[in-house]
């Protein structure tokens, strides 16, 4: 797994090696046997979807998604209440629950999943994991979505993978960034 700073700009925009973080910073890997299906960044946003290296973005089973909203100060709740709106309001019996809130290394986060029993447009189950942190310069998100309804089983990783995504800055002491290990 590699670990991308900067919400992929790592990934995006990549450097030399040995070139470290710097300012705010999104942490989170590419789980491994993914790939990056889509990517796209504007000037408000950055996202980069990710899919299984058998799967196509076109055609997935399972997807995971990273976005960075440059810029927008929004609290974690207030992002969910819009999406969970959005949410509902597409899928007959559609649900949003949260999972697990407070703050992570100093930055306020929330984790809620949203589940629609049939997704009108595919005619599947679906089901997204969703982790909302609020950072000083820009409000960033990462999503586990499934087009089938988990078990308990396959979910314990992906909770465990959400739980490990963190925002850090080198500006601020109390929220330290790691150094990175050049790659040879």
């Amino acid at each position: 797994m590699r670990l991308l700073g900067a919400m992929l700009a790592v990934l995006l925009l990549a450097g030399p090696a040995s070139a470290q973080l710097v300012n705010e910073n999104l942490l989170v890997t590419f789980p491994a046997g993914y790939k990056a299906g889509w990517q796209d960044k504007k000037p408000n946003l950055q996202m980069t979807e990710l899919v299984p290296n058998s799967e196509a973005v076109e055609n997935w089973t399972e997807m995971v998604t990273i976005q960075t909203f440059f810029g927008m100060k929004a609290a974690p709740e207030q992002f969910r209440d819009r999406l969970a709106k959005l949410w509902i309001s597409s899928c007959s019996g559609g649900a949003a629950r949260d999972v697990a809130k407070g703050p992570q290394n100093g930055y306020a986060t929330l984790t809620w999943f949203l589940s629609c029993p049939l997704n009108p447009s595919t005619g599947k189950p679906e089901m997204t994991w969703v982790k909302g942190i609020q950072g000083n310069d820009s409000f960033y998100v990462v999503q586990k979505a499934f087009k089938f309804m988990p078990s308990n089983e396959q979910l314990a990783p992906w909770t465990e993978y959400l739980n490990k995504v963190q925002v850090c800055d080198t500006r601020l002491p109390d929220r330290p960034c790691p150094k990175l290990t050049p790659v040879r």
